[in-house]
């Protein structure tokens, strides 16, 4: 909760901006999962094979996140910012030309690295600008994320029936890239890096992210690695296992991202006055609450509105978290907490849906979604611990 001094938050140029490609990197990536159905028919591709491709994004998640703080030491906020989505753009236009796994797979990788370096851009540029406001602006940022994400399975289902195809929907990403290139590259100035000051090795020691940091880390690692699996295998899901049609169940995708968009609009409210430890808690168990029907019911309509509740408490796991972490770190750490955070949420990607994948070869898909479960559950409990842990530093600072 803020405090009566903190200054009322505002939106300017940048803030704008930022709303904006992060939007295009979460439509970008969102496009995944939705497309997965149509790939997988057309190259002939397993569950584990198919995999691979959001594996591939992740990866370079994973990568972007271990050196994104050094890349931005380096070249400055700007460069890796405007280089960072468009690396992705390209990605994605090799994608649409690919047309056997070992391209697919690799353009994915390439989508992956810079387009991650975008989103560290993004979020430690708006946590310097908004300082203890940061949480409204980071949850405001993950609303346009949702809804450019909601897009993603309407425009693949719609183009796909168009006779247009599925690859026209990655295309229209990489237009409102250009589009937002043209208009504020020159226009609109990026935060610059707060660097770090010289100092001498025990005040490094103090300066490193502390162990609370971590514990909100891997709630950030489980979170993501629940809405993945929903996002990557929820179409294939809903056709396999619900029965519903392949271009069907790939549009009705839209449901989760829809109540994504409607968690992180009421979640953006909520934050600006209470307290983020107990409204990360009643995500989880939202979160949950739509899940399991989602898993289990045996009628489509039960699954389709376990599908939408899971959407509203999966929607602010992530903002939340992020939001959490941040604020118990010093500014000048402000790119390695975000560049550490996205490693979470890229190991996660890299790591559950592939897992998931391959045991839906072996034990089919239905079965298969209960690793997600278990990591719900587990979730109550790392939230749990890090609030408690969070609750401690603030006290033992007072």
């Amino acid at each position: 909760m803020s405090s009566p001094s903190t200054p009322p938050f505002a939106r300017d140029r940048f803030t704008w901006l930022a709303y904006l490609m992060l939007a295009y990197f979460a439509y970008q990536q969102a496009t995944l999962g939705p497309l997965m159905p149509f790939l997988r028919d057309e190259l002939h591709l397993s569950y584990t094979v198919g995999g691979l491709h959001l594996s591939a994004f992740a990866l370079g998640m994973v990568l972007a996140g271990m050196g994104g703080d050094a890349l931005v030491r380096r070249w400055g906020r700007r460069r890796v910012f405007w280089g960072g989505g468009a690396g992705m753009a390209a990605g994605a236009l090799l994608f649409v030309a690919g047309h056997h796994p070992a391209l697919t797979i690799a353009s994915a990788l390439l989508m992956g690295v810079p387009g991650t370096l975008l989103m560290i851009m993004v979020q430690a540029a708006l946590s310097d600008r908004h300082g203890a406001r940061r949480a409204v602006a980071l949850t405001e940022s993950n609303i346009g994320a949702s809804l450019a994400s909601g897009l993603a399975p309407l425009l693949v289902g719609s183009l796909q029936r168009a006779g247009i195809g599925w690859r026209g929907a990655l295309i229209v990403g990489v237009l409102g890239w250009g589009t937002l290139a043209l208009r504020g590259r020159r226009a609109v100035t990026i935060p610059p890096h707060t660097p770090h000051p010289a100092r001498s090795p025990a005040t490094a020691r103090a300066a490193r992210l502390p162990a609370v940091f971590w514990a909100y880390w891997l709630v950030i690692f489980l979170g993501v690695s629940v809405e993945w699996c929903v996002i990557f295998w929820g179409a294939d899901f809903l056709e396999t296992s619900v029965g519903l049609r392949r271009v069907d169940a790939s549009t009705l995708m839209s449901v989760f991202f829809a109540a994504m968009l409607l968690g992180r609009i009421l979640g953006s409210r909520l934050s600006r006055g209470a307290p983020i430890g107990p409204l990360l808690l009643a995500a989880v168990l939202v979160a949950a609450a739509g899940f399991f029907p989602f898993w289990l019911a045996t009628a489509a309509p039960l699954n389709i509105a376990g599908l939408f509740v899971a959407g509203l408490g999966i929607a602010n796991l992530f903002p939340l978290t992020l939001s959490a972490a941040s604020d118990i770190v010093a500014r000048e750490q402000a790119d390695a907490a975000s560049s550490r955070i996205t490693l979470a949420a890229g190991l996660a990607i890299l790591i559950t849906p592939q897992a998931l994948g391959t045991l839906a070869d072996q034990i089919a898909i239905k079965n298969a979604y209960a690793v997600a479960a278990v990591f719900l559950v587990v979730a109550v409990g790392a939230i749990l611990a890090a609030n408690r842990r969070a609750r401690r530093s603030a006290l033992s600072s007072a």
